[in-house]
């Protein structure tokens, strides 16, 4: 059974989603087992239980294949969460297993260069070498970028942007054909979860302003960036439930991998950098969950 972006927040909705995965186990619901007989094309795939990259191939090929989004000789940048100086074990940061699927899915569709880069918070090269992400980024044949200098980022307009109308942008993402979105799903002490447009912090220079500008709305802004995510794969492998983003340990929920593809920017309006409206719409980010009133706000918006 196919499930329409509206179905799947009503349903998420339904089912009582909250930051922490507290009240029920809504991943069950939504983990149907879907068809595409017609050959519709899919714009939203979720997998329940396995490992990383088997899960990933089986989503990237209900979405059409990775050819959709990369093709012969594309620069690719791929931005996973690399934030913090801790183990995959502990889930803080993406998986380094999901990176390595999406890179030999790159380099099979004939990508060009491919990247690997994020603006830490801890120090970067703990960071990327204790994630486990540069190892295996590097053997899977990928460059390793650091994201810790001012000299990586360009001033870039943000003309739909409410708070931030401009950012210091990372050149990996200004400079490629297709950019992935790799967030880890995890509960957050200021944003209460953080996905796909939290995991956009990391590729800006002065996150200082977001907190000074407000972070709701500045997270909503830099989502209105004119190049956009291809497509957002969101790592909840691992959950961190409580204490994130960076807690010592890790509350081991079930096995999950979200693929989200995002829309193209011709299908956005200016009105939708606002995460306060109730007019919320699916676009650039696809869906930023703020606790349960987010998600019946979204789910009861046009979309």
């Amino acid at each position: 059974m196919e499930m329409t972006r509206k179905d799947f927040l009503k349903t998420v909705a339904l089912a009582g989603f909250t930051a922490t995965f507290s009240a029920v186990d809504p991943i069950a619901v939504l983990a149907q087992e879907g068809s595409n007989a017609e050959g519709k094309k899919v714009d939203l795939v979720a997998l329940l239980g396995g490992e990383p990259a088997p899960m990933f191939e089986k989503g990237i090929a209900a979405l059409g294949g990775i050819t959709r989004f990369v093709k012969k000789g594309d620069r690719v940048t791929i931005k996973p969460n690399i934030g913090w100086d801790k183990t995959p074990e502990l889930a803080g940061n993406t998986n380094p297993e999901l990176i390595v699927a999406l890179i030999n899915a790159c380099k099979d569709a004939g990508a060009k260069e491919i990247i690997v880069f994020d603006n830490t918070c801890d120090n970067w090269r703990k960071c990327y070498e204790t994630s486990g992400i540069e190892a295996a980024a590097k053997k899977a044949g990928a460059v390793v970028m650091p994201g810790n200098e001012e000299k990586y980022y360009r001033e870039t307009a943000l003309p739909k942007g409410k708070a931030l109308k401009s950012a210091k942008i990372h050149q990996a993402i200004l400079d490629c054909d297709c950019w992935f979105n790799v967030p880890v799903l995890k509960n957050h002490g200021g944003a209460k979860m953080t996905i796909a447009m939290k995991n956009l912090m990391g590729i800006v220079w002065d996150r200082r302003a977001f907190h000074q500008k407000g972070l709701d709305q500045s997270i909503a802004d830099i989502g209105t960036l004119e190049n956009p995510a291809c497509l957002n794969i969101v790592d909840a492998y691992r959950i961190m439930k409580t204490n994130g983003p960076r807690d010592r340990d890790a509350s081991l929920s079930r096995k999950v991998c979200l693929c989200l593809p995002t829309p193209s920017p011709s299908t956005s309006s200016p009105s939708n950098s606002s995460i306060n409206s109730r007019r919320c719409r699916l676009t650039t980010s696809n869906i930023f969950l703020w606790g349960r009133r987010m998600v019946w706000e979204l789910s009861t918006s046009t979309l």
